[in-house]
């Protein structure tokens, strides 16, 4: 009978015991969260716009006079010119041929009736100076040696017309097939030219960014073919006027494109650069929580989530700028933040 007793009595006491342990078990659970150790950066606040990038310079030149082809040979190359070669300021691209029309300019006739003026000056001013001619007979030579001479440069300038020639240095975009020594009308369209290491943009800004957007400022260029690289750019334009139609101003910035990454044509995003902080703590937005006109975040200390109020700055894209409430080698919950309160225990993850 008292082994009875004492059995029933240890059971109750284990019962009781099992009811009387703490519930601080659940609360215990250690969250995994990932974290980013904040070091300081820069961040630019941007203002984005979209465009086409066309070249600085472009040109179709056509024939000035009729004539037969002859498409010339490039210097580099030693082939006849072609789609995308460079060329230079000056080079001659592209001959027309015309004996009849060379002959009737009288290229040598000219040059040599200069040559006669410019004797006859010489003699006429010796002359004069021992008395010899009047001051008009000498100036009558003077009339004769400058009418000869425009006389040879329009031949020269006439005959120039043949020949097309680059007018600066720029890549071949257009050139039209035609057989060579066929013979081409005036007005035939002969060879397209664009320079485009630097290029340029039009552009239209909301009303909104009037007050930040100033010449001079830069711009980060970059196309979705070229996810990699950015182009620089600067505001070069813009326009004081506002659309009453569309409550944009226009504007225009010029890019650098040295290396010929972007070609004429390209349709280009533009990021303006209206405001930067060099030395900043940046973090990601997605992790701030927004409740109430309160932003907060959360970061660890001794394996506790702690709460922390902060106040923002600029802002671009992906990142946000902390002007109050973390510190440099603040360890900051990126991952897991989600479910978390105030003084919650976490478990960092590597």
């Amino acid at each position: 009978m008292n082994y009875r007793i004492i059995l029933l009595t240890v059971i109750v006491a284990l019962l009781t015991a099992c009811g009387n342990q703490p519930q601080s078990s659940q609360s215990e659970i250690e969250t995994p969260v990932s974290v980013q150790e904040l070091k300081k950066s820069s961040i630019s606040k941007l203002i984005n716009t979209t465009g086409t990038a066309l070249a600085t310079y472009s040109v179709d030149l056509n024939a000035e006079m009729s004539g037969f082809y002859n498409l010339q040979a490039n210097p580099s190359t030693g082939k006849p010119y072609k789609l995308g070669e460079v060329v230079k300021k000056g080079q001659l691209i592209i001959r027309l041929e015309d004996k009849e029309y060379e002959n009737g300019i009288a290229l040598e006739s000219r040059k040599l009736s200069l040559e006669i003026a410019e004797q006859e000056q010489s003699k006429q001013k010796a002359l004069y100076e021992k008395g010899g001619v009047t001051l008009s007979e000498m100036r009558n030579t003077e009339v004769r040696v400058t009418n000869a001479r425009y006389d040879l440069e329009n031949a020269i300038l006439n005959l120039e017309k043949m020949s097309v020639r680059a007018p600066f240095e720029g890549v071949i975009v257009s050139l039209p097939h035609y057989t060579p020594q066929s013979r081409v009308s005036q007005g035939s369209q002969m060879v397209g030219l664009m320079a485009y290491s630097r290029m340029y943009m039009d552009i239209n800004l909301p009303e909104s960014a009037i007050e930040y957007v100033q010449s001079n400022q830069p711009v980060y260029i970059t196309h979705y073919t070229l996810l990699q690289d950015t182009l620089s750019g600067v505001i070069s334009e813009l326009s004081p006027a506002i659309s009453t139609e569309t409550r944009t101003f226009r504007g225009k910035i010029l890019i650098d494109n040295k290396q010929l990454k972007l070609r004429p044509g390209m349709f280009v995003k533009a990021d303006i650069v209206v405001d930067k902080a060099d030395s900043a703590i940046v973090i990601p937005k997605e992790v701030v929580i927004s409740r109430r006109n309160r932003k907060y975040v959360y970061i660890v200390e001794r394996n506790t989530a702690i709460l922390r109020d902060i106040q923002t700055g600029l802002e671009d894209e992906d990142n946000i700028e902390v002007v109050q409430g973390l510190n440099e080698n603040d360890n900051l919950i990126i991952r897991g933040y989600e479910t978390l309160r105030e003084n919650s225990r976490v478990k960092v993850l590597k």
